[in-house]
């Protein structure tokens, strides 16, 4: 998949952290949306299918993996890589991420170095099916 046209969705609630995502996504020429809940997630998706979607899973409004499985319930949304991002790892959170249908689990804080090529091995992924 090309970079240019790949929308990513970015949902977190830490505005520090969300900024810095979207500012390393853009300068590797993805087309970043940020949402700081999971209400703003859920309105984001109402207009468009992106490409990934990076999901904190621990957010102010309601938990992550919630968030994500209502995602994957919608029509369009069952190829859509979701990865989980999560400040804390602790035993188990990959497979709680991955049962409630998140594709591959980050921690946080992520690598500005290495997080663009995992973002572009999703992708390439996703492209293959």
């Amino acid at each position: 998949m090309n970079a240019e046209a790949a929308c990513i969705l970015v949902v977190e609630d830490n505005d520090d952290n969300r900024e810095l995502i979207l500012k390393v996504l853009e300068l590797h020429g993805y087309r970043a949306i940020g949402a700081a809940d999971g209400a703003a997630a859920l309105a984001a998706v109402e207009y468009e299918v992106p490409d990934l979607i990076l999901m904190d899973i621990n957010l102010p409004d309601m938990d992550g993996l919630d968030v994500t499985r209502i995602i994957r319930g919608r029509e369009g949304f069952d190829q859509v890589p979701i990865v989980a991002l999560t400040g804390y790892a602790m035993a188990g959170d990959r497979d709680r991420s991955i049962d409630a249908g998140c594709s591959e689990y980050i921690a946080k804080p992520i690598n500005v170095r290495t997080f663009p090529r995992v973002i572009e091995r999703l992708l390439a992924a996703r492209a293959k099916h």
